[in-house]
Parts: C-alpha cells; structure tokens; sequence
C-alpha cells in the first residue's frame, strides 16, 4: 500500500482585535523556543556557532544545518 501527503497552503484574512493579547505573546513565546536543533532550542545553536567562530575554529558545517533546517535551502 502506498500513501500519499499532500499539503497546502491557505492565506486567510483576520481581524488581529480578534485574538486576546495574552494568547498572541504565548503563541509568540512557544514559537521562538519551538525550533530545536539536534537537540537544542535555537538560542543554544547559535551560541555555539557563535563560540566556534569566536574561537576561530570551523563553524561553518553547523551554520549550514541550521540554514538548511530553517530555510530549506541548502549552500
């Protein structure tokens, strides 16, 4: 048996007043700690890449997989 995913995209227009503020900044807050990358939240990824660099040492392998993670593109 073969399956099939398909998925689409939907642009919908709202009305922003519609949506409790409290809501929005706990959506805005899951989103931001959401992402993780082998293992760790976003900020942690890039604060490794950043010492890597920091420290003249080759970061270039992770930035590249998080480029890749985050955009879909690869370099």
């Amino acid at each position: 048996m073969t399956y099939v995913t398909v998925s689409t995209d939907i642009d919908v227009d709202v009305d922003i007043s519609e949506f409790d503020t409290d809501d929005l900044l706990e959506e805005l807050k899951n989103r931001s700690s959401t992402f993780e990358f082998y293992g760790e939240t976003t900020k942690e990824y890039l604060g490794k890449i950043y010492q890597l660099r920091r420290q003249g040492k080759p970061y270039e392998a992770e930035l590249d997989k998080l480029i890749y993670d985050v955009l879909g593109k690869l370099i």
